[in-house]
């Protein structure tokens, strides 16, 4: 008696865990929180986010080089017969930069590659939101059209079985029977392709916010409603393309200074400080006035006459210069083509999503009416010439049908928003998008 009352708590224990796996793995995740973790946890972002720091810090070594630096070391070591080295027991040098036509264009360049690296990281941040909004919306109405597809297998299941009753009757022919098989076999087959892509997505949306697949369930009433734009506006600031731009402004500043270089005189400035000891060697037998402090300061000016060298690296530094701002124009280019692409797509997608919606309508009404001469008869038995009386088999094809023109409008409606966020995109209105999430 005791086991079967230990065996009853046993599965009551592991039912209660089953069910609060359960209610964990549906628990509803919105847009915004998975667009903000797959903002967070994109390594697209991380690398633009290093990016940006590297061009912080070649702004500020670039900076830095007006700034004195202070080297602190030692060189001493035992010399025998006439001293071949300073007997320094400790040194301290510094020194830094005074002028530099050339360093001036080098900070123009790091500020531009900072600009770079700022749009760079918008432009990561943008795309992430783009993917992660994407698989979003599409796993929700995937799962809605899951739910249409588990609808449309009840009534396929029901469907065979009238036909079975009305082979055996000899009302319908075997044909018909393993017509309605077939149809059953299509929406098992559909039924399967739907969970793979479900699978699929949430598989994709797991690697993009670092949450579990299994808890990953789309609220359907926190996506907002994709703005429709036209393809016809101005586009704004585009962090993609203006990212190059500014690319190209930094190699052009890089190009100038080296440039300058070789054209302009450099002016730098320096200080040594040395510890002398004559404790090691015999440094006052040969020098009269030996003192162990000694300090020497000036200013180091170099004139380039003739350096190939720095010539043939401002000519290399010119050409990328120039390939920079060809890969800045071609870049503005190819999106004028892409919005020229989805404009029309998106003409097409509309209209598609419109015939779809017509059509799920239509079938609704069809099944309205089957469902109606079903109920009341088709109002002229015994008239000569008047339609034959429904059979059940109608009302099950009428609901797959409607179910089936559901699904069809879902994906047409999905098509169309997946391709109005690649517009919103592509014309620099994924800030118009993100303060949808925000507010929803």
């Amino acid at each position: 008696m005791n086991f079967r009352h230990k065996s009853i708590k046993l599965w009551a224990a592991v039912v209660a865990l089953a069910a609060l796996q359960i209610a964990l793995s549906a628990q509803q995740v919105s847009l915004e929180t998975v667009v903000d973790l797959a903002a967070r946890n994109s390594s697209a972002v991380m690398l633009a986010e290093a990016d940006l720091q590297k061009a912080q810090a070649a702004l500020a070594q670039t900076k830095d080089a007006y700034i004195p630096n202070l080297v602190i070391g030692s060189v001493a070591g035992y010399s025998y017969g006439f001293p071949t080295g300073q007997p320094s027991l400790g040194s301290a040098t510094m020194q830094s930069l005074v002028l530099s036509y050339s360093q001036r264009q080098y900070i123009k360049a790091a500020q531009a590659g900072i600009d770079a690296a700022n749009l760079a990281l918008k432009d990561a941040r943008e795309q992430v939101t783009l993917e992660a909004s994407s698989a979003y919306i599409e796993l929700d109405t995937v799962n809605r059209e899951l739910e249409a597809a588990r609808q449309q297998e009840g009534f396929s299941a029901e469907l065979e079985r009238i036909e079975q009753e009305r082979a055996e009757a000899g009302v319908d022919s075997n044909l018909d029977l393993l017509q309605a098989r077939l149809s059953a076999a299509q929406l098992r087959l559909q039924h399967i392709h739907l969970e793979t892509r479900a699978a699929t997505l949430a598989q994709k949306l797991a690697i993009l916010t670092g949450l579990p697949a299994a808890t990953l369930q789309p609220d359907h009433a926190s996506v907002p409603e994709i703005p429709s734009i036209r393809a016809n506006e101005a586009p704004r600031s585009l962090p993609g393309i203006d990212s190059v731009g500014a690319l190209a402004r930094s190699k052009s500043f890089q190009a100038k200074g080296d440039d300058l270089l070789w054209r302009r005189p450099q002016v730098g400035f320096g200080v040594v400080y040395n510890y002398d000891s004559n404790e090691l060697n015999n440094y006052s037998t040969y020098y009269k006035n030996f003192t162990p402090n000694n300090v020497s300061f000036g200013l180091q000016i170099n004139v380039p006459f003739f350096d190939f060298s720095l010539r043939a690296k401002a000519k290399q530094s010119a050409a990328e210069s120039l390939r920079s701002t060809v890969e800045a124009e071609e870049a503005r280019r190819q999106n004028d083509v892409h919005i020229a692409e989805l404009a029309g797509s998106l003409r097409e997608l509309d209209t598609l999503a419109e015939i779809a919606s017509l059509k799920q309508q239509i079938a609704h009404g069809q099944l309205q009416t089957v469902l109606s001469q079903l109920e009341l008869g088709n109002g002229a038995a015994g008239n000569p010439g008047a339609p034959p009386q429904l059979s059940p088999k109608a009302e099950q094809l009428a609901r797959i049908d409607e179910r089936q023109k559901f699904q069809d409008a879902l994906d047409a409606g999905l098509e169309l928003g997946k391709a109005r966020l690649n517009l919103l995109r592509a014309l620099g209105h994924m800030d118009d998008w993100l303060n949808q999430l925000h507010a929803k």
